[in-house]
C-alpha cells in the first residue's frame, strides 16, 4: 500500500475491501460517485467491473458474495440506488453480507435549500437511506472525516457478522478527502465473532441430546442458514456420529454431500425426491439446521412437520420440540458439542435403502423430434463433476435441478427466499468472477422470462473474460406463472437469443453459441462446452414446448395457487 501516512477516504475504503477478501466490485458510474470511483480504481489489489444497469451490478455483487464470502457494489444516489435496491433486498432474504456504496450529493448540500438532481426535486435527501434501512442491517453516512473511518468498519462488521446488506453512502466530496485517519496502512481489520454462553449450550445440548436419543427413528434436515453460519462441516460430522439420514431443503442443495451414504435427497414435502418426503416426515425427531421455512419451499405450508417431534437449530438459538429455548448458542459449537452426545441410529437410512428404487431412464424422442426437459437434464448429469456449480433462476429449472445429483465438491445456488426473476444472470456475472481463484465453473439454467429481464449483462461476462454455461431455456412463457394462475401475461415475445448474444460480443472470441432442437443437437453442444470451448462463456438456447414442465412444478404449481386463492377470513 506504500508508506504510512495520511491517504484519501477512497483509499481507506479501497483497503479495507480487499482486507476483507473482496477484490472485485461492481459498479455502475454517475457523477456523484466518480470520484470514489477513482480512488478505488487505483487500489491494484482490487479490481472494477462495470455493469450494464445497477439492478444486474446488484445481483452480480450477490453472486459475488455467495462465491467469495463478501461482495460490494457501487452506484449512484438514488437513481442508482433505488435501481440496486431490489438486489440488495434479495442478498437481505438470502442472508448474504452485500456492501452497497452510493455516492451521494457534496456534503456542503445537506440541510440546504437546493433541489438537486437524482433526487425527487425536494430539498430532503433522505429518500434513498430510508428506503434502505427496510433492507439492510446497517447504514451509514459518510459526511465528513473525523469520523468516517469509524462508521466504514461499523459497516463492514455488520455485514461480516449479521450476513446481511449494508448501506455506505459517501459525499462527492469525500472520496478525495485526507487524513491521518485515513492511513495507507491501517490498522489491520478485526472481527469479534458472536459468543456461545457455555451454561446455555451445555443445557442446550442436554435437552437435544436426550431428546433425539429417545426417538425411535430420527433424521437431519440441512436448512439454508447453514451456509453462511459456517455449519456444513459440523453437519456433515454429526451425520456420520448419529448415522442418522439427512436431506436437505431445496434452498440448501448442496451444502451436504449428495454422494454421501447417509444422503436421502431434498426435502419439499409433495415435491420432495423420490422416496425423501416418506422416510423425513414418517420420523418420531427431525433435527433441523439453520432451517428456513416459508410458502415455497413448504408447498404452501403442506409439508408434514411440527414444532414438537423437532430440535430447531437456528444461528444463535436452538429450540427443542418447540417448548425449550436457549439463546446465545452458536450453530456450529451447538453441532459439534452434540456429536458427542447422540448414540448412533441408523433405522431409517436402513429404512431408505430397502425402500429406494432408482429414477427411470427418460423416454428418448425419435430423430428429429424436439428434445424433452427430462432428457436435458438428465443428459446435464453426465456432464457435473465436482469443477461444477449449478445455479437456477426462478421458474421451473428449480424443480428439475433438484433432480441432479451433484458430485462429491458440486455446488448449487438458487434464490429461493426472495424469487426475484433474472437474479440468475447477474448472480452469474458475480459468481463466475469469484469463484476463479476456486476454478468452479458454473453452470446456470435459466427460462427465457428471466433472461429477458437482466440479458445485457451477458455482454459484462464475455468482457471480462468468465467461462460460464448458460441454458437459456425457450418456452416462450413464464411457465411457472402459468402453472399456478395461466393467463395471456404469461406469453412472452421470442427473441433471436443466440443472435443477440453475438451481436453482444463485439467479435470477441470468448464466446460459443448454440440452438439445441433435437437430442442430437444436445449431444452435440454438451461434447463442444465440455471439450473445444470450455475456457469459453457457453450459451446455448433449448427449445422446449411450451407445455413441457416438471411433475413437481405441477403440483406445487396447484398447491400455491389453492394457497393464494384462500378466501378471506373477514369479508
Amino acid at each position: 500500500m506504500g508508506d504510512s501516512g495520511p491517504s484519501t477516504l477512497g483509499n481507506f475504503i479501497a483497503s479495507r475491501l480487499v482486507e476483507v477478501g473482496c477484490t472485485d466490485y461492481f459498479c455502475v458510474p454517475g457523477d456523484y460517485n466518480m470520484s470514489l470511483l477513482d480512488e478505488l480504481n487505483a487500489e491494484p489489489k482490487l479490481s472494477m467491473i462495470h455493469c450494464c444497469n445497477e439492478l444486474n451490478a446488484g445481483y452480480a455483487a450477490d453472486g459475488y458474495a455467495r462465491a467469495k464470502g463478501v461482495g460490494c457494489v457501487v452506484v449512484t444516489f438514488t437513481v442508482g440506488g433505488l435501481s440496486v435496491i431490489n438486489a440488495v433486498a434479495g442478498a437481505m432474504s438470502e442472508h448474504l453480507p452485500l456492501i452497497c456504496i452510493t455516492g451521494c450529493p457534496n456534503s456542503n448540500d445537506f440541510g440546504g435549500d437546493k433541489i438537486l438532481h437524482h433526487t425527487i426535486g425536494e430539498v430532503d435527501f433522505s429518500q434513498e437511506l430510508r428506503c434502505f434501512k427496510e433492507v439492510t442491517c446497517a447504514q451509514v453516512t459518510i459526511r465528513h472525516a473525523k469520523a468516517a473511518n469509524e462508521q466504514i468498519d461499523f459497516a463492514i462488521s455488520a455485514a461480516l457478522l449479521q450476513k446481511k446488506p449494508v448501506l455506505i453512502q459517501v459525499c462527492s466530496n469525500m472520496a478525495t478527502e485526507r487524513s491521518p485517519l485515513f492511513s495507507e496502512q491501517p490498522v489491520p481489520y478485526s472481527l469479534s465473532s458472536h459468543i456461545t454462553n457455555p451454561r446455555s449450550l451445555e443445557a442446550a445440548v442436554e435437552a437435544a441430546a436426550d431428546f433425539l436419543n429417545k426417538a425411535s427413528k430420527a433424521v437431519i434436515v440441512e436448512g439454508p442458514q447453514a451456509k453462511p453460519y459456517r455449519a456444513i462441516e459440523a453437519t456433515v460430522k454429526l451425520a456420520h456420529a448419529s448415522k442418522y439420514a439427512t436431506a436437505v431443503l431445496p434452498n440448501a442443495k448442496g451444502l451436504f454431500p449428495e454422494t454421501d451414504e447417509l444422503f436421502v435427497g431434498t426435502y419439499w414435502g409433495a415435491v420432495s425426491t423420490p422416496y425423501c418426503a416418506e422416510v423425513i416426515e414418517s420420523a418420531s425427531a427431525m433435527l433441523m439446521v439453520g432451517p428456513l421455512f416459508n410458502d415455497y419451499n413448504t408447498v404452501a405450508f403442506s409439508a408434514l412437520i411440527s414444532d414438537d417431534k423437532m430440535v430447531k437449530v437456528d444461528p444463535f438459538r436452538v429450540t427443542v420440540a418447540g417448548k425449550k429455548e436457549f439463546g446465545c448458542v452458536n450453530m456450529g459449537d451447538f453441532l459439534d458439542a452434540l456429536r458427542e452426545k447422540l448414540q448412533p441410529n441408523p433405522t431409517v437410512i436402513e429404512n431408505y435403502r430397502r425402500m429406494f428404487v432408482p429414477e427411470a431412464e427418460p423416454l428418448r424422442g425419435e430423430q428429429d423430434e424436439p428434445v424433452k426437459a427430462a432428457v436435458l437434464y438428465h443428459d446435464v448429469q453426465g456432464l457435473l463433476t465436482s469443477e461444477h456449480v449449478v445455479m437456477a433462476d426462478t421458474g421451473d429449472c428449480i424443480f428439475w435441478t433438484q433432480r441432479l445429483r451433484l458430485p462429491y465438491g458440486a455446488g448449487y445456488e438458487s434464490q429461493m427466499q426472495y424469487g426475484s426473476i433474472g437474479w440468475s444472470v447477474g448472480a452469474a456475472l458475480g459468481f463466475s468472477v469469484g469463484a476463479r481463484s476456486k476454478e468452479k465453473r458454473l453452470i446456470t439454467f435459466v427460462g427465457d422470462g428471466c433472461y429477458q429481464i437482466g440479458a445485457q449483462e451477458v455482454s459484462t461476462m464475455i468482457r471480462v473474460g468468465v467461462n460460464p454455461i448458460i441454458f437459456l431455456l425457450n418456452n416462450s412463457s413464464y411457465a411457472i406463472e402459468e402453472m399456478i394462475h395461466p393467463g395471456p401475461y404469461n406469453k412472452l415475445s421470442n427473441w433471436d437469443y443466440t443472435g443477440l448474444v453475438t451481436a453482444m460480443s463485439a467479435g470477441s472470441p470468448n464466446l460459443f453459441t448454440a440452438k439445441v432442437k433435437t437430442e442430437e443437437d444436445l449431444k452435440a453442444t454438451l461434447a463442444a462446452v465440455e471439450g473445444e470451448h470450455k475456457d469459453k462463456l457457453c450459451f446455448v438456447e433449448v427449445k422446449l414446448h411450451p407445455q413441457d414442465c416438471s411433475r413437481e412444478l405441477l403440483e406445487w404449481g396447484a398447491r400455491i395457487a389453492m394457497y393464494n386463492s384462500r378466501l378471506p377470513q373477514i369479508h
